[in-house]
This record gives C-alpha cells, structure tokens and sequence, in this order.
C-alpha cells in the first residue's frame, strides 16, 4: 500500500509540472530579435545543456550506488574491505569540474567582448544613436540628429546599429531590451553604452530592471521595430504634429510618478545635457560622445551671446 501511494504521489507531481510548464509563455531571453540576443541566448542554452548532463549523470550515479551498496544481511562479526583513494577516480571528479568551469569561462569572456562591441555584421552601418535616462518612474528617449524626444516608448529601425547613451535622472537603473539584448545600468554621474540592433520588425517589451522604488514594477516602456523608411516617415510625423519640448515641461516630467507615452520635437539634451563621465568600449562610441559634448557646448554657448 506505502509504494502504491508513493507512485501515484510521484505521479501527481510529474503531471502537476508538465501542467505549469504548457502554461507558460515563451522566455524573451530565449526568443532573441537581434544579434546580440541571440549570442546571449546560445550561452544560456549551452549553460543548461551542460547542467542538464551533469544532473542526469549524478542521478544515475545515485541509483547506481543505492541499488548496488544497498543494505544486506551479513554476518554479525563481517567488516568491509579496505579501499585506499583511487588515483583515477580522484582525477575525475576533480578535473571534469575544473575543464567545465574553464570553457564556460572561456565562454563568458568570449561573448561578453562580442555584446560589447557593435552587433556582428553592421559594422559598416551608421548607428542610430539615442540617449536613454531614466527618471522615477519614466523613460526618456532624445534622439539628437532627429531632434526628437520620446516618453515610455521607442521606436527602432531594423537592420541597422543601435547605440544607447544610458543614464539616471534618479537612482541607478537597468536598461534591459530582452528580446534584443542583456541589460546595462544607467546611472546619474556617467554614461554607459549599450549596443543593440533589431534584425527583425515587431514589438517588444522593454523595462528597468534594477529596483529602484515602489513604482519600479511599472518602470516600463514598449519597443517597436520598423524598416528605415517607416522610421524616417515617422520621424516626419512627429517634427510636423508634435509639440517642443521644453526645459520646465522636463522640469515636470522628472516629477515622481508614471505617465503615459508622450512625443516632442527637440531634446532635453539642449538644457540638461547628460554627465560628463563615460563607460564606453569602442572609440566609436567615444567619437559620438565627442561630438554630442560638442555640438551641445556650441549651442549653449550660442544661447549665451
């Protein structure tokens, strides 16, 4: 009776997985749109594959040992062999060990110089350089050579470079795209970069991921990727319907709080320009930045006279 209620309890549990797991949807992680994404989602898929292997190994070695050193009748006055440590065992269990965390290792800093630099293939391309800062609990988007200014959502074009100035208007937050690549802080006294391209058009799902208060849970914004003459017909649009951003307008939106999505032309990046400290691993990247800093100091210095 015990072992028929322990196969159905097994049972029950089997049947109780499989039920949760056709339930969920898809990992983003896993359903990658770009470059970048999918070198990340290859390492993650690797890293279980490994896993997996290891933990079928050590079960079936677990069945092993307790079925063949299982308990047994023996004499009262039986004593064990005496083993002495086996050279090759001790190699085994020590070396496979050592070879797997070495080439995930290898791995790691293998992909990490790959998402670093600008996405395989567009090297050649012109990025789209946009200026991401988080506020609480908002996102702000200035693209400066289209002078225009988004709020909570981006739009994207496709087969082309990404380039994201990130920074924080508050606490330090995670920029995180995960269809189209790992996420990367933006904080208030530096400027980091993270390269990102959308090989595909769609929508998607971007957010902070970094708690930063109580409205964090709703620190998100939406993510549509078009071809490039959607983009420059949308760009159009805006210079055209949508109204100037101005400095106490951002002066509000900077308020605590959540907001919709909302378009401007401009940028605040003419009054509030971003930090003058820098994390950035292409001189690509420190090209843009140069140029920002110093078209931006001739425009104030314009506004000055």
């Amino acid at each position: 009776m015990h072992k028929k209620g322990t196969k159905w309890a097994i049972y029950s549990v089997i049947f109780t997985i499989i039920t949760v797991l056709t339930g969920c949807e898809p990992l983003l992680v896993l359903d990658p749109k770009g470059p970048q994404a999918a070198r990340q989602a290859s390492d993650i898929l690797l890293s279980i594959g490994i896993m997996s292997v290891i933990v079928i190994v050590v079960f079936a070695l677990l069945v092993y040992m307790l079925v063949k050193y299982r308990a047994s009748k023996q004499r009262a006055d039986y004593e064990p062999p005496h083993i002495e440590g086996n050279l090759w065992v001790e190699v085994i269990m020590v070396g496979i060990p050592v070879l797997i965390v070495a080439f995930l290792s290898y791995v790691s800093v293998q992909s990490n110089y790959i998402v670093e630099a600008t996405p395989k293939g567009y090297e050649d391309k012109e990025p789209l350089v946009v200026y991401a800062s988080s506020s609480n609990w908002k996102w702000h988007f200035s693209y400066p050579e289209e002078g225009i200014e988004t709020v909570n959502y981006l739009y994207i074009p496709t087969d082309r470079a990404l380039e994201f100035k990130l920074y924080s208007y508050g606490p330090i937050t995670s920029f995180w795209i995960p269809q189209l690549g790992g996420q990367k802080y933006a904080m208030a006294d530096m400027v980091t970069t993270l390269h990102l391209a959308a090989d595909v058009p769609g929508e998607f799902m971007g957010r902070n991921a970094n708690f930063s208060g109580k409205g964090f849970a709703e620190n998100t914004f939406n993510v549509t990727a078009m071809s490039q003459e959607e983009f420059d017909d949308w760009v159009k649009e805006v210079k055209e319907t949508a109204k100037p951003i101005t400095e106490k307008k951002f002066e509000d939106l900077l308020e605590p709080g959540h907001l919709g999505q909302q378009t401007y032309t401009g940028t605040h990046l003419d009054f509030s320009p971003p930090p003058t400290g820098h994390n950035h691993t292409e001189e690509s990247s420190e090209t843009h930045e140069k140029e920002s800093h110093t078209d931006s100091h001739a425009g104030h210095e314009s506004m000055n006279h």
